[in-house]
């Protein structure tokens, strides 16, 4: 399916994803993971957000919390 015909349920999972990476990047570290893993762990999920943000289907979402959270 292309990105010009995504529905606006397909807009709401795509954002509640990158919701997701959002929150665990503002958690911070958890408890138990290494530094290695958390490097790697934070540096696909900013990843992911750099992605969602260049997507051209995205209509009145707050992507502020995305772009602070993918810097």
């Amino acid at each position: 399916m292309s990105e010009t015909t995504i529905t606006p349920t397909e807009i709401a999972q795509h954002y509640s994803a990158a919701m997701d990476s959002v929150n665990l990047i503002n958690a911070g570290q958890p408890e138990g993971m290494t530094a290695e893993d958390w490097a790697d762990c934070l540096a696909r999920n900013k990843e992911h957000l750099k992605i969602m943000l260049a997507k051209d289907y995205w209509t009145t979402e707050n992507m502020t919390p995305l772009e602070d959270a993918s810097e």
